[in-house]
């Protein structure tokens, strides 16, 4: 366990901007950060962090919190991993209170593989520097190819020895378990025996955007054709290829300072560059690029230049590539190196400075290299042309911006000499085409789950939260419709409106009106004043995460004091955090000039306080007279067969509940009275 003194170090030291900088690109929005969203696929930015406050609010997603929060949410961390991990980063000594047996084993699986992750990088890395097989096979394989010791070090650069099971003995004596290994790729079982999956490869650490290696990238050194040139690690839990960019934990900084990535294709490739001083670098490791790894690029620029090798049946597996950039909104320029090369030898062919200017002056964008690419491969030849033509205007037609379309279509004209109508209309159809094809994959995506007896979800909702009393859901008739459930819906509305006013304006002065037995009340803060009268009514908050915020809310109103938003980020609940958060960040605020300018003055929450505790206090009375009511008519249908029996236990049970409908419909009479509605009996 850690000790809350720890917690408290950790969230007083940890700089919300830094760590979540390292996921997401953010720009100075007043006295916010704005990004694009980490946790959905959007356009427009609506990702806010307040550094004064120490919380993020996420609009798209309704997530929000503390730093801890984030970490929580995007890794899919517990509490304690979150709190570690920024004690890690922020150099945070955590002397944990010993922990039961039952804690021990709930240790997470997660956890367990990273620290073996961690153990294999430095093993792997020491058997490269420091052992003499390494040495000779994998440093001179290294120092062949031109690459420095910093650049090994920059990138944890290792080898496994050519050993059936060396590494896997190693682990075992260092404690760590076989099945760990197994789950993570590092071993392979055969007939009960361990053997090393990456025996005698040169080794590539994968990390995550925080730097933590995650998997491998394995290069072999034989020359045997049949031996596959990379292996890389099998997904984990740690690891899913389509969601990672070699590189990019390095790349981050240059790719901020530069608001442009290269992308390149290979694990030399990023090294290379690195080594010349381009640092603005990632690589997809060979794999196909997924949609996956552009959101993640695009959490940090718009902009990308892909790299290119010089030969052609690269070039036309990567152009692949590049209708999925333009697709998720990306300004893609593409660079070509000379024949037979790539960036990793073309580095090394020619001088930094040489190199660089390479980059800057040969890229393109894509619709004018493309049509010089695919104009030179069909030149004279009208099939070939034709193909060309659709070929790019299929990359046009992906383009979500219209105006971004539009300017590629106008040069595409020119340099086709094709009319923009002629082209326009065939773009036309590509995109009808498309949406046809996914409104067929729909159906028969339907069709399949409707076979399996499965029902296909609701789309997501992503809209921000309306915490105005008006949305609340309308009055019930529970005698009519026995609503139980949805008056319990509808009292989980009032009390979060309820609990949003405590949090919004709790340390606000406020004097509660005039009464027969205190004529001139005294002034305390609003959140003391609604537990004390929430007490003295004997209300409850019934929903839990409301509950949660209320419980802090009455722990301090015990010391005569109300709690700080810092009270609030200690809670380990992140639905708690983000309610809180929910509740006291804005998107969008009128302007402090409106009344100024426009001569119109908007009644302003804070004046309306009383009226508004009042209003939801009598609407959860009412609320919770409506389904005793309802549960009083349910009890008294069931009596109605031993009544007509004439038994007398039944009969008094009945008049008992006939006196309480009698009591609740008065109560319910002088409820109705106060809010100025009618409820039909």
């Amino acid at each position: 366990m850690i000790p809350a003194s720890t917690v408290d170090q950790v969230l007083q030291t940890a700089v919300i901007e830094e760590v979540i900088g390292d996921y997401v690109e953010l720009k100075k929005s007043g006295s916010a950060l704005r990004g694009l969203s980490p946790f959905t696929n959007e356009k427009t930015p609506s990702f806010y962090v307040l550094p004064e406050k120490g919380i993020f609010k996420c609009f798209s997603s309704d997530k929000g919190g503390s730093v801890v929060t984030f970490l929580m949410e995007l890794e899919k961390l517990s509490f304690p991993q979150a709190i570690k991990q920024l004690a890690e980063r922020y150099g945070i000594e955590i002397e944990e209170e010993e922990m039961t047996p039952e804690q021990q084993q709930a240790r997470s699986e997660r956890e367990s593989l990273l620290a073996l992750n961690a153990w294999a990088q430095n093993w792997l890395t020491t058997q490269l520097h420091e052992t003499e097989e390494g040495r000779a096979i994998g440093l001179s394989y290294f120092e062949s190819r031109g690459f420095r010791a910093e650049t090994l070090k920059t990138f944890k650069i290792g080898y496994c020895p050519d050993s059936w099971d060396a590494m896997s003995t190693a682990a075992i004596e260092a404690g760590y378990e076989p099945e760990r290994l197994l789950a993570l790729g590092l071993a392979k079982d055969k007939d009960g025996k361990l053997w090393d999956f990456f025996k005698g490869r040169v080794m590539f650490p994968i990390r995550d955007i925080t730097g933590r290696s995650i998997a491998f990238g394995g290069r072999t050194l034989s020359k045997e054709k049949k031996v596959a040139k990379y292996f890389n690690s099998p997904e984990s839990i740690l690891y899913h290829k389509g969601d990672v960019l070699f590189g990019m934990h390095l790349a981050k900084p240059a790719i901020a300072k530069e608001d442009r990535v290269l992308l390149v294709e290979g694990y030399t490739d990023v090294m290379a560059l690195h080594q010349a001083g381009i640092e603005h670098v990632v690589s997809s490791s060979g794999t196909a690029l997924t949609v996956n790894q552009i959101k993640l690029i695009r959490r940090y620029t718009k902009n990308i230049t892909v790299l290119f090798d010089g030969d052609a049946a690269g070039i036309r597996a990567s152009l692949r590539g590049v209708d999925l950039l333009l697709a998720e909104g990306l300004n893609v320029n593409v660079v070509l190196f000379p024949d037979g090369d790539d960036p990793d030898s073309y580095s090394k062919k020619v001088p930094a400075d040489v190199l660089k200017r390479h980059i800057d002056e040969e890229a393109k964008d894509f619709v004018a290299f493309k049509l010089d690419l695919l104009g030179r491969e069909s030149a004279d030849d009208p099939v070939k042309r034709t193909e060309m033509i659709h070929s790019i205007l299929g990359s046009i037609a992906v383009i979500p911006d219209a105006i971004q379309q539009g300017v590629y279509l106008k040069l595409a004209s020119e340099e086709l000499a094709l009319s923009e109508d002629v082209l326009q209309s065939e773009i036309n159809k590509l995109i009808r085409a498309k949406l046809l094809e996914e409104q067929k994959a729909l159906k028969r995506e339907e069709f399949r789950k409707q076979r399996l007896g499965e029902q296909a979800p609701p789309p997501p909702v992503h809209a921000a939260p309306d915490w105005s009393d008006e949305h609340a859901p309308p009055s019930l008739d529970p005698v009519l419709g026995g609503a139980v459930a949805e008056m319990d819906a509808r009292r989980t509305v009032i009390e979060r409106d309820l609990v949003r006013r405590m949090l919004k304006f709790g340390e606000l002065d406020f004097t509660p009106p005039a009464t027969p037995e205190a004529e001139t009340p005294a002034t305390m803060a609003f959140a003391r004043y609604v537990v004390a009268y929430m007490q003295s009514l004997s209300f409850e908050v019934k929903h839990d995460v409301f509950r949660e915020v209320y419980g802090v809310f009455l722990t301090h109103a015990a010391s005569e004091s109300v709690p700080k938003m810092e009270d609030f980020m200690k809670h380990p609940d992140p639905e708690v955090q983000a309610f809180v958060v929910g509740a006291l960040v804005d998107k969008h605020k009128v302007s402090v000039r409106w009344a100024e300018v426009h001569q119109i003055y908007s009644t302003r929450e804070e004046d309306q306080l009383n009226k508004a505790l009042m209003d939801s206090l009598h609407l959860l009375k009412l609320n919770d007279n409506l389904r005793e009511i309802a549960e009083i008519q349910d009890q008294l249908s069931d009596l109605n067969e031993a009544i007509e029996q004439n038994d007398e236990t039944a009969i008094s049970s009945m008049r008992q509940l006939l006196e309480r409908r009698k009591a609740l419909d008065e109560q319910k009479r002088n409820i109705t009275q106060y809010t100025g509605t009618t409820i039909l009996p």
